[in-house]
């Protein structure tokens, strides 16, 4: 664990200093959570899928959801109609 001091600029800025930006694979347009807490700040590097993985896991959801269809025998045309009931049984 590398341990440096940065300064916070006037507009609420810091730089996170390149030996732990290289230690966290940290490169421009990395995601990061914040979590504060009185006297301490944690920043969390979040990772973002690819378009890849993305479109592979969307894929998948799709792929599932058909079966659960079939399954309960649900067709496309059935759809607006399920919408509809399940918001008005919100609504009550």
């Amino acid at each position: 664990m590398t341990l440096e001091t940065v300064k916070m600029s006037s507009k609420g800025q810091i730089v996170i200093p390149q030996e732990i930006r290289e230690e966290a694979h940290a490169d421009e347009g990395t995601v990061f959570a914040v979590v504060g807490s009185k006297d301490t700040i944690i920043l969390k590097k979040i990772a973002t899928p690819s378009k890849e993985e993305l479109i592979r896991d969307l894929e998948r959801i799709a792929r599932e959801g058909r079966k659960r269809a079939e399954k309960l025998d649900i067709k496309e045309s059935d759809v607006p109609e399920l919408v509809s009931k399940s918001r008005q049984s919100r609504r009550k």
